[in-house]
């Protein structure tokens, strides 16, 4: 009984630890693209463009 309870206790713990772990990741992830994303916009000139042809 108390194998099972243990061996139940481990399993919670490591799938806790893979959802954390998961979570982790994805922040990382969506950190990176959200510093793109502001690196992008800034490179690209805010307000009305005209483009002169002669």
């Amino acid at each position: 009984m108390k194998t099972k309870f243990a061996a139940s206790v481990l399993s919670a713990l490591l799938y806790a630890q893979g959802l954390l772990g998961f979570a982790a990741l994805a922040t990382v992830l969506l950190k990176e693209r959200a510093r793109a994303e502001i690196t992008a916009s800034a490179d690209v000139p805010s307000g009305p463009s005209v483009i002169v042809v002669r």
